[in-house]
């Protein structure tokens, strides 16, 4: 038993290592997002088409990526996720050399498809390494690390991304030839650069995980033996599904338009008014550069603060997993997304430093509620939980449908009222921990 427990906590610190990359990188590419708008003259809505290209590919990947790894197993099945990574993230360097909007579409399209192998495999991998009752405080945990490369994440963009000034194609037409190319040039560069750095880190894992041994879990012929028309019939992990789609939805909406939003607050006068403001950005941004408080433009400025959106996830993670050895997991869910709902009400209908800081705070109250979601859904499903995991990541696609409809709502509405799509979001999540969840697994 103790060499049982050694081997599964390697396991687990390994496959922990994949939650803090695809972490890392789902936020990495939130960066891009003001970025884009500026460059290709977006409206909110075709910005919000960079998420739907990412986030679609989990609703094409999630079930053949299911089918992929119940025959090849979940070593092999990650290995083919960091691969696919890797090669989404090489496509960045002709996207940006192009500066062809589809290009990068195809490239997050790519990148995603990767990050849902991997999902689909490690997930219901890390609920399995050990004890049931104690599934949604492992994957908690795991999470954590993933919630930390999200933390990072809008450090280095606000340093490598959103660091120099974005200019519209019309001012870039006034400028003279020699000029132009070079604006191009480091228009690439800042996009290139952190992309080419992550393909080689992603390839290396690729061939390290390869090497090492892991446990066989979840691989024996009765694991093998669910089908999705089974698994479509249970009601808590079918509940659980739409949970994943509008929570992924929610979190996705408003970390990717947190930029916008907080330009919309004017970030500059906030900071201006606040000597606790000015500290906090100009400590955050000294970490992955030297840029100077008066050297940041409103775009880098805005970047630094979600530092403490998806911090904010990370801490709540490591919180929730010594908590949800305590409480039932369905009442956490619920009271946490009670709480998200406060939080947005406030700031829809305050300003300044109270509308930011609310926002802001739904981070911590985000935290639990994926890893929360999927084992409440895959709990006693057996033979079912590689298709059931394939059903749940296939619902990420939350984060193509929904904020587009956010950004629409945006340009009709304003970024403040439209608030009220992650609300519709966060009251399901609280009726699923209250009582969708709850279903008689013997029925």
């Amino acid at each position: 038993m103790a060499d049982q427990n050694k081997t599964y906590r390697s396991a687990f610190i390994v496959v922990t290592v994949l939650f803090f990359m695809w972490g890392f990188i789902t936020v990495l590419v939130d960066a891009l997002i003001p970025r884009l708008r500026d460059v290709f003259e977006l409206s909110y809505f075709e910005a919000g088409l960079v998420q739907f290209s990412f986030f679609t590919a989990y609703f094409v990947f999630s079930i053949p990526g299911g089918g992929l790894i119940s025959k090849i197993g979940y070593k092999k099945g990650v290995v083919v996720g960091l691969i696919t990574m890797g090669i989404g993230c090489l496509l960045f360097y002709p996207a940006a050399s192009f500066r062809i909007f589809p290009i990068f579409l195809l490239a997050m399209f790519v990148l995603a498809g990767g990050i849902t192998i991997l999902q689909v495999a490690a997930n219901p991998y890390v609920a399995a390494l050990g004890p049931e009752e104690t599934s949604s405080s492992r994957l908690n945990l795991s999470q954590a690390f993933n919630s930390l490369g999200t933390t990072i994440a809008p450090l280095v963009s606000a340093a490598f991304i959103l660091s120099s000034t974005v200019m519209s194609s019309a001012d870039v037409a006034t400028l003279p030839d020699a000029q132009q190319m070079a604006y191009y040039q480091a228009e690439a560069a800042a996009v290139q650069g952190p992309f080419l750095v992550l393909a080689m880190v992603l390839i290396v894992l690729a061939i390290a995980f390869g090497l090492f041994n892991l446990p066989k879990i979840l691989e024996s012929r009765e694991n093998k033996s669910g089908s999705y028309a089974a698994a479509l019939q249970i009601k808590h992990l079918m509940f659980g599904a739409v949970g994943i789609f509008v929570y992924v939805g929610a979190e996705v909406s408003i970390g990717s338009y947190l930029v916008n939003y907080f330009l919309h607050l004017d970030i500059e006068s906030l900071v201006e008014g606040s000597p606790a403001m000015a500290a906090i950005a100009s400590g955050l941004s000294t970490i992955f550069s030297d840029t100077n408080l008066n050297d940041m433009n409103a775009s880098q400025l805005a970047g630094t603060y979600v530092f403490f959106y998806w911090g904010g996830a990370m801490v709540g993670r490591f919180i929730g997993s010594g908590l949800l050895q305590r409480f039932k997991a369905g009442s956490m869910l619920a009271i946490y997304s009670g709480c998200n709902i406060f939080l947005l009400f406030i700031s829809m209908n305050t300003g300044g430093l109270i509308a930011f800081w609310a926002i802001l705070s739904v981070g911590l109250f985000n935290s639990i509620m994926f890893p929360t979601i999927f084992t409440l859904a895959i709990k006693g499903i057996k033979e079912n939980t590689a298709q059931g995991s394939g059903i749940l990541c296939t619902a990420i696609v939350g984060g193509a449908i929904i904020p587009p409809l956010y950004g629409a709502m945006a340009d009709q509405f304003g970024l403040q009222l439209a608030l009220m799509v992650p609300v519709m979001c966060y009251l399901y999540i609280l009726w699923y921990g209250k009582a969708g969840s709850q279903v008689d697994l013997k029925a």
